[in-house]
């Protein structure tokens, strides 16, 4: 029996030097992309996970290359899931309830509202459902982080890997233009910063640019906008159950609710209920941040930009209304309970 546990431990070993030796070559080039576009994006300014999808699709003569192929699997696929799981730990239930229940209430308001907003214009830009909830919630929730995490819901045959880059894409940019614009708009339009740092974070789609445009306003819009934005990451699992269950029949009518979900809420429990060090919780942010950015580096490696072009503009374009139907419905519920 000894000989038997020691046969299957060697083996088990064996396995494991094998999975290393077979994915490290592509880890290795994910991983170097995002620390590339960590470095440009401190630097310049510009969005991490922008660059991040920039440089991987110039590289993406690698994609059929068999020593790369599978490390850059695991890096789009499984390092994706895990540094969703760990966003949870970014925000307590005490951040949710800071605001007011007015706030809180216009929050878990909109959010549904665009993403049925988002399937509804998919549809009428002929574009299929899952696309519709891979968008509008990326609009709706928190942009690139969303739009991973939706996609690896999603099941395999309903949504493209060009489909995931595009959106991607079609959030990072709409995010930076707003993270400009949306500032002179609130200005001109006479609010207050308390207003300003709330539609911020109820309108903008990434975290870096919530923080960006809320702090170009004043201390107080950029705490308002992040804790709001806190609110909208909150309500990512919910969306991820509700895109589960509208392809339950994909798995014979069961909710297979993913491994990360749970993690991400157990986090959340977590932060909420216990006094965890600001070492580690920076730690773990950092850690999840580089995960992601890690993730989109492989997903640029595997698609050419011939693939996420290949259907036109109609996808971004899709996009690019979700994103001005989110900012209607903000304006429109500011003027009637926050003014």
């Amino acid at each position: 029996m000894m000989r038997l546990e020691g046969l299957t431990v060697r083996g088990g070993c064996a396995q494991m030097r094998d999975w290393c030796q077979t994915t490290k070559g592509g880890l290795l080039i994910a991983g170097t992309i995002a620390l590339a576009a960590s470095f440009l994006s401190e630097h310049y300014g510009a969005p991490a996970m922008l660059f991040a999808l920039l440089i991987g699709m110039a590289f993406h003569f690698l994609a059929s290359d068999e020593r790369a192929e599978p490390g850059i699997t695991f890096a789009s696929k499984t390092v994706l899931r895990i540094g969703v799981a760990l966003l949870g730990l970014r925000l307590t239930f005490a951040d949710v309830a800071a605001l007011g229940w007015a706030p809180v209430i216009g929050i878990l308001v909109l959010v549904p509202l665009t993403l049925a907003a988002g399937v509804g214009i998919a549809r009428l830009f002929r574009r299929p459902l899952a696309f519709g909830f891979l968008s509008g919630g990326a609009v709706a929730i928190c942009g690139a982080s969303a739009a991973l995490a939706i996609a690896a819901v999603l099941p395999k045959r309903h949504v493209k890997e060009e489909d995931v880059l595009l959106t991607v894409v079609g959030v990072t940019a709409m995010s930076t233009l707003a993270m400009v614009l949306y500032p002179v708009l609130f200005s001109t339009l006479g609010l207050t910063e308390t207003e300003s740092g709330y539609l911020i974070g109820a309108t903008i789609h990434d975290v870096a640019q919530v923080v960006g445009a809320g702090y170009s306003v004043s201390e107080v819009a950029g705490d308002v906008a992040t804790v709001t934005k806190l609110q909208r990451v909150a309500l990512l699992p919910v969306v991820l159950i509700a895109v589960a269950l509208s392809f339950r029949r994909e798995t014979g009518g069961a909710i297979g609710l993913p491994w990360f979900v749970v993690v991400f809420t157990l986090l959340m429990i977590l932060r909420s209920i216990l006094p965890l060090p600001e070492t580690l919780i920076v730690t773990v942010n950092d850690i999840s941040r580089f995960m992601l950015l890690t993730a989109i580096a492989a997903l640029g490696v595997k698609t050419s930009l011939d693939q996420i072009f290949a259907n036109g503009p109609r996808r971004m374009i899709i996009i690019g209304v979700e994103t001005l139907t989110l900012l209607a419905l903000a304006l429109g519920f500011a003027w009637m309970f926050l003014g």
